[in-house]
């Protein structure tokens, strides 16, 4: 039996721009009407970044206690954890805009997801090496540390890049020390170096080197790292790492900077990619020994906390903020996705409408109208 049906002859245009437009104002309702979806540890990260921001509050205040008012220009957020350009115990050159990127307490949610993303579980023992280049990403680590109730194994260096904790009066190991005398944390280094070259202050003057000896044997009373050599520095940082935790497994290692000791040569710091590394990058055995190096092999997760930019636009922070951005923002928090069921009944009303005005005479006949003094049209027979 041959089948008849109906089609117009031609689709009005009235009806392909009502169409059109219906189409249109579908697409900005999917996209102005997202749902705002709560991230994974979700409590725990805010956690983290409000211990953070009270961190840096210490900070400032002590920062202005010591040295006076802060530098807007080097430091527009204002939070008393920029240092110098130069002084004598910085160690390397270092970028202000990097810096100023870590003056955020947002970036300790981040360290919780990338811990979390490590399989460190709340109670397990981490290890940590940092420098006083990153004080901020140092404050951010122990405050995500400090919301899951980590046990950690830290050694620092006392010395600093450009724009980092290098006020001779005022090292990461002050700043650490406050921030543990306040109760803000339960974390202190166990150990320091002198940092830069070699980690042997290597580069800086007898002046500076004095000045740093003093601070970690004298004024904080630590061990001092005294290695005759590269390979030396990282055994023993090694050995203090497995006494400290004893029986305790170390879960996951936090390289914060550039420390020569922890990423090796600058080689090795690029190779490990920023954020975390679950395996040893191509060509490890042709890198320099260093403490990431050892941790990976023996299967330890590594966390580098480094190209700081590059971790700020994938977390969806703000690179150089110009005020202290508040806790509790950005895509590491939430993040706002397409309501998938209007999206799909978006769709099905533009499917219907094209069939009903295209593929059938349905719409052709909602909106037939006789005409006066014209003769009246009707669709084409097709066969």
């Amino acid at each position: 039996m041959i089948r008849i049906y109906w089609r117009p002859r031609r689709v009005p245009r009235v009806v392909l721009f009502t169409v059109a437009l219906l189409a249109l104002a579908g697409v900005y309702g999917v996209e102005t009407y997202q749902i705002r979806r709560v991230q994974p540890h979700y409590k725990e990260k805010l956690q983290a970044a409000n211990i953070a921001k009270q961190a840096f509050e210490h900070i400032k205040a002590e920062r202005i206690r010591l040295l006076g008012p802060i530098d807007r220009e080097s430091d527009p957020a204002e939070s008393g954890l920029i240092g110098a350009n130069m002084s004598p115990v910085t160690s390397d050159p270092g970028l202000l805009a990097a810096k100023q990127t870590t003056v955020n307490p947002n970036f300790a949610a981040m360290v919780v997801q990338l811990l979390r993303r490590a399989g460190v579980e709340n109670g397990d023992t981490i290890a940590v090496g940092m420098s006083g280049s990153f004080p901020a990403l140092n404050i951010c680590v122990y405050a995500a540390a400090k919301a899951l109730n980590l046990n950690v194994v830290a050694i620092a260096s006392a010395s600093s890049s450009q724009w980092g904790a290098n006020h001779p009066e005022f090292l990461w190991l002050d700043q650490e020390k406050l921030l543990f005398v306040n109760k803000v944390f339960p974390y202190r280094s166990m150990a320091s170096s002198l940092g830069g070259l070699e980690d042997r202050g290597l580069g800086m003057t007898a002046d500076g080197r004095k000045l740093l000896r003093a601070a970690i044997t004298e004024r904080h009373a630590l061990p001092l790292i005294q290695a005759s050599d590269f390979n030396e520095s990282v055994e023993q940082r090694m050995a203090m790492y497995r006494t400290a935790a004893g029986e305790k497994p170390i879960r996951a290692y936090v390289n914060v900077g550039g420390g020569t000791v922890s990423v090796g040569s600058s080689v090795g710091k690029r190779q490990f990619k920023e954020g975390l590394n679950l395996t040893a990058p191509a060509g490890a055995v042709d890198l320099a020994d260093s403490v990431m190096l050892r941790f990976i092999r023996d299967n330890v997760p590594v966390i580098h906390l480094v190209r700081i930019e590059n971790l700020a636009e994938r977390y969806g922070f703000p690179l150089t903020p110009q005020t202290m951005p508040v806790a509790g923002q950005g895509k590491i928090f939430y993040q706002d996705e397409y309501n998938k069921p209007l999206a799909g009944g978006v769709l099905v009303v533009i499917f219907v409408l094209l069939y009903a005005f295209v593929r059938s005479d349905l719409g052709f006949r909602l909106l037939q109208v006789t005409s006066r003094g014209k003769e009246k049209r009707h669709p084409e027979r097709m066969v």
